[in-house]
């Protein structure tokens, strides 16, 4: 196991059974299995991958996606204050939020403010909020895309407070954005170079989410005509109806402009692969007008809605540099918003388990399908050579579907012996005027509690003896 920096080092001596999972990986393969089905060592370089997302997962995204408070249900009947208002968090950056007012509470200078809501001239009023403190303490993470309340609002300094948040329709943790209908997974054919591998894990965290989605491929014109048809073919083999595009050439955009008409977009993939100059491209290069109000307040003197920061590919490292810094809702020319996020080279697949893994993959989808109405012998049947499964290993992407279902049984045995089956909640209930379930925060206990010397020295050991078999 390589050398890990002081901060793993603690995570692995709070954890044990994480350093006996880490070991473990140390010492698997996901090469030739004895199921019955060829392998192939081409993905197995990316196994290692496992250990960074178990260090990155158990310190945030497990305990942030098991341990969620309470959200209000979506009712357009909610009784506002005059200093309240309901909207849509359009962009997060830093510990701030712009929200964009939807519904204003009434006002007390208008007595007939109820009756010409649609005439009040607060609404589309941007708001620079904080979230309280309450809701970080309930563990209800706020998302760009949620509706939520704003309260404490100052109409003249346009500054607010978020105190809640309501019911999601949909949620996407990479990147994090709530109530999206639509997911636009965006790649380069090259520059940065196209690897396979890579594709299928942001296409099994789109397929995992449930969101209807699109492929498309950007930078046609690096590649030549044969190589453009024959990836064509091969991703038409995965399951997908891919679309091609250059964004220099302005070559594909109108077929990419209809599929996200009037919808909520996100855009993920890659860094490098071009989606600041998508944006930019899609809404013609508009930078009027609407003035970046939290950067504004913050006196960075730039745009909310003006032209993306376009970036290049490292010619060291091949890959792309981060060009977008914070996740936020830009609006369409011809309806609909599309979410622009910072670039990530891999998901963490935090949703995924190895119970639904296989209908991520269409290729799978499509053989149980096909051998209806006969089905697998076995209900938790994972396609890896039990007698009776109808899924055959002569495809393609058959590797990579082994390789992360090892990565995901490691992740689970870790979450099934730290947290366990069954584990008290952090937060009680009490119901206030209305029925309305309001959640409050427990003390944590044992927060403080000191590492035993024993348990610190016999962690010492333990990563000496792992030095040594490692050697």
């Amino acid at each position: 196991m390589p050398p890990l920096g002081a901060a793993s080092n603690l995570l692995l001596r709070l954890h044990p059974p994480l350093t006996l999972a880490l070991r473990r990986l140390s010492i698997s393969s996901v090469s030739n299995r004895d199921f019955g089905h060829g392998g192939t060592s081409d993905p197995d370089k990316n196994i290692l991958r496992a250990k960074t997302s178990l260090l990155k997962d158990s310190s945030h995204h497990i305990r942030s996606s098991l341990l969620t408070g309470p959200a209000l249900l979506s009712d357009d009947q909610t009784s506002l204050l005059p200093n309240q208002a309901i909207g849509f968090v359009a962009s997060s950056q830093a510990n701030f939020m712009r929200v964009i007012v939807e519904k204003p509470g009434p006002d007390p200078q208008n007595s007939n403010s109820n009756c010409s809501n649609l005439l009040d001239p607060r609404i589309g009023t941007d708001l620079l909020c904080v979230v309280r403190d309450l809701l970080k303490k309930v563990k209800r993470r706020v998302l760009v895309g949620d509706k939520v309340i704003v309260g404490s609002v100052d109409w003249t300094d346009k500054r607010g407070m978020i105190e809640d948040v309501f019911e999601r329709v949909t949620e996407v943790i990479d990147p994090p954005v709530a109530n999206v209908d639509h997911l636009l997974v965006f790649f380069a054919l090259d520059q940065p170079k196209l690897e396979p591998f890579n594709l299928t894990r942001f296409l099994v965290e789109a397929e995992s989410t449930g969101i209807p989605l699109n492929l498309v491929l950007n930078k046609t014109e690096l590649i030549p005509e044969e190589a453009l048809f024959d990836w064509k073919e091969r991703l038409q083999s995965w399951g997908y109806q891919p679309l091609f595009c250059s964004v220099d050439k302005k070559v594909g955009l109108s077929a990419i402009e209809e599929k996200l008409k009037g919808k909520t977009t996100v855009l993920m993939g890659p860094s490098g692969v071009g989606k600041s100059s998508l944006i930019n491209a899609l809404r013609g290069g508009q930078n009027d007008a609407d003035e970046d109000i939290m950067n504004k307040l913050l006196e960075q003197n730039s745009k909310w809605f003006g032209e993306q920061r376009v970036g290049t590919v490292s010619t060291k490292s091949g890959k792309g540099k981060h060009t977008t810094r914070h996740v936020s809702l830009l609006p369409l020319a011809g309806g609909g918003f599309l979410a622009d996020t910072p670039g990530f080279n891999q998901p963490s697949l935090i949703k995924v388990t190895k119970r639904n893994l296989a209908h991520t993959f269409p290729e799978i989808r499509r053989m149980m399908q096909e051998s209806e109405p006969s089905r697998c012998s076995f209900n938790n049947c994972l396609h890896i050579g039990e007698p009776g499964c109808v899924v055959k290993g002569d495809w393609e992407r058959y590797p990579y579907y082994l390789q992360l279902l090892d990565e995901i049984k490691i992740r689970e045995e870790f979450q099934l012996r730290t947290f366990g089956t069954k584990r008290e909640g952090e937060f009680r209930y009490k119901t206030r005027s209305g029925g309305i379930k309001q959640a409050e925060p427990k003390l944590d206990k044992k927060k403080h509690r000191r590492i035993s010397r024993k348990r610190i020295n016999q962690s010492i050991v333990d990563d000496i003896e792992d030095d040594i078999f490692d050697l």
